[in-house]
């Protein structure tokens, strides 16, 4: 294990590096200024759409199995879990309050990645062999690049399908197993085997039950967990400023160690807010545009009009609500992870907040392992057919034991190198299929709809 760790931990180093950074901020950043900051500029209307999404949009019955809105529940599904509650915490301890302004900055760019993702994601989606339409970097790839590109797709599907058992199974497992041990005693083996009954529950139904589940779950929990961060920032109205001064202050400038706190470089700041941030709303790394692609409408920029909305809502509203109750609190406590935001909660709200905490990170996790499972097994599908989802579901249901009893530290390592190993075929992918964002979107708001199939140069 010691040996293998050391090893993951140097990939690591380079697929986390300058590279990496500059790949996630650099498409992002190029994909806003095509778009002309659309995203942001056009926010209002995706919650708008979102709304009217909430059933299939008229005369769009049959070309997809989820309506809009639960195709954005099955994504947020995915994204909103242990990266807001231990995600920021960790990119706290180890960047400093800097790197919350480097996750804002992630997310603000991310928008327009989203965007980009699932509108490609509808545009180039096909219907498999079960009936069920497909989608994702790896058929935008292999459909919109052309069949010399294939390789490029199946490396994505292949990264994907491991990376699921981090980011989305066993890392989720094991945040909620050790919070639970700490609040409430349970050995990780309960948490672990309840959990993954439960879960499996779901995931043997496929698509329309996830989908279903999550979009019960996915709008409860989180206005839940947003109104008591809310209520942890208003006990702790008087530091608020001086949170936001650091946030915004040591983005460009190191900070000294304080209490448990070891202090950290601007380089820091940077690499854990970027990181983290990716880990958190997944913008970049391909993952979305899978549950998108199943989405009933006919209209790619319309669903990327609702994807956006998925990293503004993880980031910008969840996680900014999270590091905020972290940094008017105990964030130099020298704690670290889900623990350190259970202590920031409880130390407002005594005897309570630590429950609330558990009780989030236990939801936002199963949550998360449903919407990942989904993503998985479409990419195994990819490369062994449908007729190997079955086999991949049940595999990936045991892992959710086996993951709530790994050791902490080796989970995340493997989550994070498989993270960096999805994004950089779907980011090369987004960089050269930008020109087809670019028309639909222009064609949209000029009035001409192009439906998936059209040629774009009629």
């Amino acid at each position: 294990m010691e040996t293998l760790t050391n090893v993951l931990t140097a990939i690591e180093g380079v697929v986390w590096g300058p590279l990496m950074l500059v790949l996630l901020l650099g498409v992002g950043l190029y994909l806003q200024a095509g778009l002309k900051v659309m995203p942001i500029r056009k926010l209002g209307m995706g919650f708008k759409l979102l709304w009217q999404g909430r059933s299939t949009e008229k005369g769009d019955e049959g070309e997809g199995e989820v309506s809009p809105f639960n195709a954005l529940m099955t994504s947020l599904s995915a994204t909103i879990g242990t990266g807001n509650i231990a995600g920021v915490a960790t990119a706290i301890f180890l960047g400093g309050p800097g790197a919350v302004f480097w996750m804002w900055i992630t997310a603000l760019v991310g928008m327009a990645t989203k965007f980009a993702e699932a509108v490609l994601a509808v545009r180039y989606r096909q219907v498999d062999e079960a009936g069920d339409h497909v989608g994702g970097p790896m058929y935008y790839i292999r459909n919109g690049l052309g069949r010399k590109w294939g390789w490029l797709g199946g490396a994505f599907a292949l990264f994907g399908a491991v990376a699921a058992f981090g980011i989305g199974n066993t890392v989720q497992s094991n945040s909620v197993a050790d919070g639970l041990g700490q609040s409430l005693g349970l050995p990780h083996w309960i948490t672990g085997l309840v959990i993954m009954v439960l879960a499996g529950a779901v995931i043997l139904g496929g698509i329309k039950r996830i989908a279903k589940v999550a979009g019960k779950l996915v709008p409860i929990m989180a206005v839940a967990y947003i109104l008591c961060g809310l209520l942890v920032l208003i006990i702790n109205a008087d530091q608020v400023g001086a949170a936001l001064g650091m946030i915004f202050g040591h983005a460009f400038t190191p900070i000294s160690a304080a209490g448990g706190f070891a202090g950290a470089a601007v380089a820091k700041a940077i690499q854990f807010g970027v990181a983290r941030g990716v880990f958190s709303n997944e913008a970049g790394l391909g993952s979305a545009p899978i549950a998108h692609a199943a989405a009933q409408t006919k209209n790619p920029v319309r669903q990327g009009l609702i994807a956006m909305l998925g990293t503004f809502i993880d980031t910008i509203v969840v996680c900014t609500i999270t590091a905020l109750a972290i940094l008017t609190t105990a964030w130099t406590s020298g704690e670290t992870g889900a623990s350190l935001t259970a202590l920031s909660f409880n130390e407002a709200l005594p005897g309570v907040g630590q429950y609330v905490v558990s009780f989030a990170l236990a939801v936002f996790a199963f949550t998360t392992i449903l919407g990942w499972a989904f993503y998985g097994e479409k990419c195994f599908e990819y490369l062994f057919g449908v007729a190997s989802i079955k086999f991949y579901r049940v595999v990936y249901i045991l892992a959710i034991f086996v993951g709530s009893v790994l050791p902490l530290g080796f989970v995340w390592l493997l989550a994070s190198v498989f993270n960096a190993m999805m994004a950089i075929p779907n980011l090369i992918a987004l960089a050269l299929l930008s020109p087809v964002v670019f028309k639909l979107t222009k064609d949209y708001f000029d009035g001409k709809e192009i439906l998936p199939g059209e040629d774009l140069n009629q």
